[in-house]
């Protein structure tokens, strides 16, 4: 049964759009308790005649240029550096029309990409990975000093804000992240998440989305679509039709989904509706197979036109611009050759090919060739690249595409922002069980610090340590294990820990891109396991809140649902009992908590 049969089963069963649309824009309906846009991103009032000239001025290998969008650094380089000289071969030989970037310091991001921008005949657009978890210009850690740089306010994640029982903190921080990205040059975030994590052993997913309450997760992706709108970038709902119900990382395989129909309605994808309603500019694909929606176990949904078109625009009426997840990901690199995906992806409905591989002339290359041969059509090249053309115009690109250095520091990284962060970090903490009462600590005792971090994590638990030392004086670390840390190693920790009054145990696990590695190795969660069994002793995940399957024994456990300084900072306080701990768990774990759960202190 081909999928066009289901999506008019879900489209009877999911609530009218009501929205109005713009060409080539998003829903410009506001959902439920919309708030005011503080912020607006200019638009011409010529903006049709500019989409026309300009569409009119390029080529056909120009326009399929214009639908290809490459990865970049935002690090320093030279003019002579042979990545960047080919970063800047793209632009301005080929045309391509924009470029996703991470890594780098705010003011060399700026710099970076004005210099790309002058140089492009059509302005790019800008998108990055601002997911609150995935800030992708915070802080630099460089080792052999201990130095941290400044860099982009760094916000708990969307789970983290979805424990904090309070909605206007999703508008809240996804404006401020808008107002950061735009100050840098940064149109699009590839952000909220909207999946919904029902599977406790997703090992993509995780923090990343609001929760398992397909509700709750709409409502918050709802707000966070507005509280971006209103801070001035555009905001991407991912990843469709939903990535939540996964055990596999599409990094470096297929996921396969075996929702049905009737379960995708209500679950996966009611965040989606939301988002679309409350005005998402981008939606971006999933790299899932889903077999039972008349599909197979093999053809991921970004090359599904099934999936792409006509559940995605003719049941859910999305009429905003549709993005791959990136094309280099082995959930869809594994099956298909590069010329493959790019013109399958084309064909299933995507506007942005979104890092097709390290040749981007490889990628344009192919699309040409499927046009001149007739297996796509010029129509179809131009309704992508006139909805793209009109969303650059949205963002303010047909007038201004340069950013004012000398203003960078007015908006990134700013108090306000920062004193958000640290707000919605101290609500997010959830303190899960606490069967001795052994939070807060009591009295003034020093408190001996375990922390367990893999190799990767060169910054955790220092903000933790420092903040604990100074409400607690006398605090201090007395090991730092990692996986390679060995049974003799761990053993030689027990002496210390027994003669504490109190013992933290800090664990440091989230998501790593590509590795799908979110448990702690058997010797270690053994060891912490028999540890944390103890009176005084408290287990704090920073990042996985499903953790505490390992530690079935913690007598106290704490959840803070990622890895930054505002979190640690918040747990720190919360175990000194100079803050409260009010949070509530956005996801469910059977046999040990359930959703809404949170010891309140």
């Amino acid at each position: 049964m081909r999928l066009f049969a289901v999506v008019l089963t879900l489209a009877a069963c999911l609530p009218a759009s009501g929205a109005t649309t713009i060409p080539g824009g998003g829903s410009a309906a506001d959902a439920a308790g919309a708030m005011p846009v503080a912020e607006t991103r200019p638009v011409l009032d010529d903006t049709a005649a500019w989409v026309d000239s300009t569409l009119a001025l390029l080529s056909l290998r120009q326009r399929v240029a214009q639908m290809v969008m490459f990865w970049m650094l935002g690090s320093y380089t030279s003019v002579t550096d042979s990545t960047f000289a080919e970063i800047v071969r793209w632009v301005e030989e080929e045309g391509v029309g924009g470029v996703t970037v991470s890594l780098g310091t705010p003011i060399e991001v700026a710099s970076k990409l004005n210099y790309l921008q002058r140089r492009a005949r059509v302005p790019l657009l800008v998108a990055a990975d601002l997911e609150p978890a995935l800030l992708r210009l915070e802080a630099a850690v460089f080792p052999h000093y201990l130095l941290e740089t400044g860099g982009a306010t760094s916000f708990p994640t969307a789970m983290a804000i979805a424990a904090t029982g309070r909605d206007q903190d999703a508008y809240d921080v996804a404006r401020a992240i808008a107002r950061e990205a735009r100050a840098v040059g940064i149109h699009v975030n590839f952000a909220p998440t909207v999946d919904v994590n029902i599977n406790p052993n997703n090992p993509v997913i995780g923090t990343r989305s609001f929760g398992e309450d397909p509700q709750r997760v709409a409502r918050l992706s709802a707000l966070f679509v507005q509280g971006t709108e209103a801070g001035g970038a555009m905001a991407t709902a991912k990843h469709f039709p939903g990535h939540g119900d996964t055990d596999v990382d599409s990094h470096v395989g297929l996921p396969v989904v075996t929702a049905s129909a009737a379960r995708m309605r209500v679950v996966e994808l009611v965040p989606f509706r939301a988002a679309i309603d409350a005005g998402a500019d981008l939606v971006m694909s999933a790299h899932i197979a889903l077999p039972a929606l008349g599909g197979d176990s093999t053809t991921p949904a970004t090359l599904r036109h099934d999936v792409m078109t006509e559940l995605l625009r003719d049941s859910l009426g999305f009429r905003g611009v549709t993005i791959t997840d990136a094309l280099s990901m082995e959930g869809v690199g594994k099956g298909y050759s590069i010329e493959e995906s790019v013109v399958q992806s084309i064909r299933a409905g995507t506007d942005i090919l979104l890092r097709p591989g390290d040749d981007v002339t490889r990628a344009i290359n192919a699309v040409v060739a499927a046009v001149e041969s007739g297996e796509l059509t010029r129509e179809r090249i131009d309704a992508s690249v006139r909805r793209l053309l009109w969303t650059k115009a949205r963002a303010g690109l047909a007038s201004a595409k340069l950013i004012p250095l000398q203003t960078v520091r007015d908006v990134v990284g700013i108090r306000d922002h920062l004193e958000l962060a640290q707000q919605v970090a101290q609500r997010a903490v959830t303190l899960v069980r606490d069967s001795a009462r052994a939070v807060p600590i009591a009295g003034g005792a020093p408190v001996a610090i375990v922390q367990y971090m893999p190799e990767t994590e060169l910054k955790a638990g220092r903000a933790f340590a420092r903040e604990l030392a100074a409400l607690r004086p006398g605090s201090r670390v007395v090991g730092r294990i990692s996986p390679a840390t060995v049974p003799s190693q761990l053993a030689a920790m027990d002496s210390a820990l027994r003669a504490a009054d109190a013992v933290v145990i800090t664990a440091y696990v989230r998501r790593v891109e590509g590795e799908g590695r979110t448990s702690v190795p058997a010797h270690v969660s053994a060891w912490i396991d028999s540890v944390a069994a103890r009176p005084r002793t408290t287990v704090v995940s920073f990042g996985n809140p499903y953790i505490i399957r390992q530690f079935p024994r913690a007598a106290a456990y704490m959840n803070a649902y990622g890895v930054s300084d505002p979190l640690e900072i918040a747990v720190a306080r919360a175990l000194a009992g100079t803050q409260p701990i009010t949070g509530r768990s956005p996801v469910s774990l059977p046999g040990f908590f359930q959703l809404g759960h949170g010891l309140r202190r």
